[in-house]
């Protein structure tokens, strides 16, 4: 397996180099051990939103930072002049790791009602147990409460859909507390297996313009996503590259 893995740092953010199925290999054998680790797909969105996090997100045990879409292959080719090896959005990858896994699971975040759609829609994965839900309002007006509830499910993998940087600063804040071993931050997921949000044709997938589609579907929501904050994603990538540069060159 650790052939099949390499680290590539975008903007800062170690992103791994890999395969769907040695990612899948390697949380799968971290499961089983018994260890606690957390999940984000690295999208532009994610680089842009999260450089505040950057140091706690860097800084925590046991992080597994994926690769999302095609603004990461450009920033990688504009770092590191490589690109990653698959494309591994959370959309795709998640429910195949989780029909694997055969593990209990807990879904917090999205509007109400849609989370609770999202796990009838796991429910179908053979083996696979939903030990409960959540939205991302009301359900989290008491974080304390939503921990103990999460820990008295017996959940071993939770699911959090709250955007970029919500999630992924929700997780960070509660993971020392929760039972469960696998903590993935999903973005729009549940939207999609609740049937809320339609994905993108296969052809479009394949050819990594699935935010194109979505980009045409919700304009006002996303323009500013893959304009303005592409430009910031850009900058970044250089930024780091440069400074990564002068590293090399003064060590």
């Amino acid at each position: 397996m650790t052939s099949e893995v390499e680290m590539l740092p975008i903007a800062g953010f170690p992103v791994l180099r890999t395969t769907a199925g040695a990612l899948s290999q390697r949380l799968l054998e971290a499961l089983e051990r018994g260890e606690q680790a957390v999940m984000f797909f690295a999208n532009t969105n994610f680089i842009v939103q999260c450089t505040p996090l950057r140091e706690r997100i860097v800084a925590a045990p046991n992080v597994v930072i994926a690769n999302d879409g095609i603004g990461l292959d450009i920033g990688a080719w504009l770092v590191h002049r490589r690109r990653f090896v698959e494309n591994l959005n959370g959309t795709d990858f998640i429910p195949a790791l989780l029909a694997q896994a055969k593990r209990r699971v807990f879904l917090v975040g999205a509007r109400p009602g849609v989370a609770a759609r999202a796990a009838d829609a796991l429910r179908g994965l053979p083996g696979l147990t939903v030990a409960g839900s959540c939205d991302g309002f009301e359900g989290m007006s008491d974080p304390h409460r939503l921990v103990a509830q999460i820990n008295a499910s017996g959940a071993e993998v939770v699911l959090v859909a709250l955007g970029n940087p919500g999630q992924e600063r929700w997780i960070l804040d509660h993971a020392d507390r929760l039972d469960a071993k696998l903590l993935i931050g999903v973005g729009a997921l549940f939207d999609f297996l609740a049937g809320d949000k339609p994905r993108a044709p296969a052809l479009v997938r394949r050819l990594h313009l699935e935010w194109l589609y979505r980009l045409g579907l919700e304009p006002k929501r996303l323009a500013r996503r893959y304009t303005v904050d592409i430009a910031r994603f850009l900058l970044l990538c250089v930024v780091d590259g440069r400074k990564s540069a002068a590293s090399s060159a003064n060590a």
